[in-house]
């Protein structure tokens, strides 16, 4: 197979400014694409290697702007982060109670997860931070974070005219003494789940976390990684429980960050979608936690097979292939949802282009992601021909293809819109990939907000076939 790897030039030609791209009906998607680091794992492999003792090394960190954005954070907390020739991360790190309290606010950008995992290692620090982000992640909700923080005596202060729906700023100084938790979430949110954790590293007890079902987990395998014990116990109800004890050791451990599945899923889906499709995707992170859009894919009679499973710095990763495919409407499983709750825009995409209905329930959490991400997935693809329900926490695509042939000669895809992103990576780039099935070019708007997780994203898709253009 080809090798698809962007050219430096050609990822900032098309992704440095908010310009728009224009994606077009392509003869498929082919070759090797080497998707970048995880997200989630490089946000999590930064802090904890700051609040170790000992030098981490982190290879394969994702260096897009939200990653950055919290590399930039650590550092203005008292870590010394360097990068090698070689391009690994080298994070100098200072213990559980050697952080500073920092000279300026810490501007997280776009960075949902980096703030609220911060918050939560403030929140259990003797020092006093303001989080500030962009205009996107300033409308989007901090309370569920900060009120069970400042149950465990963190002080939380936000603008009067921004406490009742608890957005940025917000300032907080960390609780002395750390309180131990045993919070109950009403939601299966490892944002949440994580900020209570880490807060409690510092308490004296135990801080236990129960969800209605587990969600992602990198947290709870990183501490291990750097040498805490962490109990995680499924109940006879189904709930998730998970613990640590406070006043421990991290200890300096190496990370080999394994790349995002929540980014390979827009390849998968593309090639799935597009007549005449063949990828490979080697190392992909197969946490139990992110794979509900592979099986829910392989349920819709997609070509996904697995191969060559191994672990790389302390997870479960794999080779996928992925072949072109006739794709049919299926109820997804609600308790799925935690799993995939960020590939739900992109799933929307695969539904459309199936034949049948597709169900998505106990998705509310999309409607406080960077936009409403329900409503806006839903007036885009209605005004590319495709009939869609919606409720507060569910989403209901009827597929376009109802003659079964994967073709792009019997697509009912119309095209021909102008897509606003809403400033949303996943948005724009799960457009862009409809693009390529569709009668007529669909072009996005504010597609620089794509460099946030997937920096390349055009330009490797390009280098496998895809014809996503610049809009003049």
């Amino acid at each position: 197979m080809p090798h698809s790897q962007p050219s430096p030039q050609t990822t900032s030609d098309l992704l440095s400014s908010a310009f728009a791209l224009r994606s077009s009906i392509c003869a498929g998607i082919n070759g090797e694409i080497l998707i970048p680091g995880d997200k989630s794992i490089s946000h999590r492999a930064l802090i904890l290697g700051g609040l170790a003792i000992g030098t981490t090394r982190v290879s394969g960190l994702l260096k897009g702007a939200d990653v950055m954005s919290t590399l930039d954070a650590m550092r203005q907390l008292g870590v010394d982060i360097s990068e090698a020739d070689n391009g690994d991360i080298i994070i100098h790190g200072v213990g559980l109670h050697g952080l500073t309290t920092p000279d300026a606010p810490l501007d997280l950008g776009n960075a949902g997860t980096g703030v609220r995992l911060l918050m939560g290692v403030i929140a259990g620090q003797s020092i006093t931070a303001t989080f500030t982000g962009d205009s996107s992640l300033s409308a989007r909700p901090m309370r569920r974070v900060t009120d069970p923080l400042e149950e465990m005596g963190a002080q939380v202060s936000y603008l009067p005219e921004n406490k009742a729906k608890g957005l940025l700023p917000v300032t907080i100084s960390g609780a002395t003494p750390v309180l131990p938790a045993d919070y109950h979430s009403n939601i299966a949110s490892a944002q949440i789940k994580s900020a209570i954790l880490l807060a409690g590293l510092n308490a004296r007890g135990i801080t236990k976390v129960t969800e209605p079902h587990i969600s992602r987990d990198h947290t709870e395998a990183m501490l291990r990684h750097f040498g805490l014990t962490v109990e995680q116990t499924i109940l006879e109800d189904g709930r998730h429980e998970v613990s640590v004890a406070g006043e421990g050791l991290l200890r300096a451990a190496d990370i080999a960050v394994p790349r995002d599945p929540s980014s390979a899923a827009f390849a998968m889906v593309a090639a799935l979608i597009t007549p005449h499709s063949h990828i490979t995707l080697p190392g992909i992170s197969m946490n139990p936690q992110r794979v509900g859009l592979i099986a829910t894919l392989q349920e819709m009679g997609g070509s996904l097979v697995l191969s060559n499973h191994r672990i790389e710095g302390g997870e479960d990763v794999a080779d996928i292939e992925v072949r072109s495919s006739l794709l049919h409407g299926i109820d997804v499983p609600e308790q799925r949802a935690a799993s995939m709750i960020d590939e739900y825009p992109i799933l929307s995409i695969a539904a459309a282009c199936a034949s049948g209905k597709t169900h998505m329930v106990g998705v509310s959490e999309l409607r406080v992601k960077e936009t409403d991400r329900i409503a806006v997935m839903a007036d885009g693809l209605r005004r590319c021909g495709v009939k869609i329900g919606e409720t507060d926490d569910t989403m209901t695509v009827f597929g376009t293809n109802s003659d079964g042939n994967n073709s792009s000669a019997h697509s009912a895809i119309s095209g021909g819109v102008t897509i606003a992103s809403q400033h949303d990576h996943r948005i724009a780039m799960s457009f862009l990939s409809l693009g390529m099935v569709s009668k007529s070019p669909i072009i996005v708007e504010d597609v620089s907000t794509i460099a946030t997780s997937f920096p390349g994203f055009a330009a490797l898709m390009n280098n496998a076939g895809a014809k996503i253009k610049r809009q003049s």
